[in-house]
């Protein structure tokens, strides 16, 4: 039997080939946020200005589009699995003698990777054209970003997953996800500053765990100024909620293994 290393990198391998075989997901990688960026970025800060903390509106923008990338490639994970399932695949896996713990997690791990590899294009190139200053940036305030774009990743593939054990075509996956994916952006602060937002407002998107996520790395990367919180709050409220994410997806994945 496969032992769990074994198929955590084996699938993990699949998932990054899989990528790697679609020009169309490379090209739209960095496509999309520049898109963001150049029309609200732009549009919205030449009315709104400096923030509060000094900060322009694009550069407060900068990490919520980074976060967007993440949230838009790693719930759409879950689309890989009905194709699985579709083509056979998933229950060829299931029956072989290898490690369903290592499924999930290879599954994860590879979906993270992918989304990682399109947040830091995105990261790089938001720092080449000056919208995130070089002298904001540290070493440290770097890799506690790649961490926060990690965990973020983590908990939004976990999502995809839990979704797509339960679903078998690609319209009803669809129709679910775009339900969600778009309040839990907008939510997020990722777009504008949450301060003066109306209480009911704040109350959702306190549940909202991609808020933490873009918050943590508009932290690491802007300065605590412009962050809602302490980098040390968001970082333990976002890795809870991808242990338990993970172990949800776990869960999920060995229901849908059972049927």
């Amino acid at each position: 039997m496969a032992t769990t290393i074994d198929t955590i990198y084996t699938i993990w391998l699949r998932e990054i080939k899989r990528f790697l075989k679609s020009k169309s997901r490379i090209l739209g990688t960095g496509g999309q946020p520049l898109i963001w960026l150049a029309i609200v970025g732009v549009g919205f800060g030449s009315a709104i200005g400096v923030l509060a903390g000094g900060v322009s509106y694009i550069t407060f923008m900068a990490p919520g589009i980074i976060g967007m990338t993440i949230l838009f490639s790693s719930i759409f994970a879950g689309i890989n699995v009905i194709y699985d399932k579709q083509f056979g695949f998933m229950k060829e896996i299931l029956v072989a003698p290898v490690s369903r713990v290592g499924i999930v997690l290879g599954k994860i791990a590879g979906s993270a990777t992918v989304s990682l590899i399109s947040a830091i294009t995105v990261l790089v190139i938001v720092i080449l054209v000056g919208i995130i200053p070089v002298s904001s940036l540290t070493v440290a305030g770097l890799i506690e970003a790649v961490v926060f774009m990690v965990l973020t990743a983590a908990i939004f593939v976990s999502v995809g997953l839990v979704i797509a054990t339960s679903i078998n075509n690609m319209e009803g996956f669809q129709v679910i996800i775009n339900f969600f994916i778009l309040p839990l952006f907008f939510l997020s602060g990722a777009l504008f500053p949450l301060t003066d937002a109306p209480l009911w407002m704040k109350a959702v998107s306190a549940v909202d765990p991609l808020r933490y996520g873009v918050d943590g790395m508009r932290g690491a990367l802007i300065g605590t100024a412009a962050a809602s919180y302490p980098l040390a709050l968001d970082f333990v409220i976002i890795l809870g909620v991808a242990v338990v994410l993970i172990a949800v997806a776990d869960f999920a994945f060995r229901r849908m293994q059972a049927k």
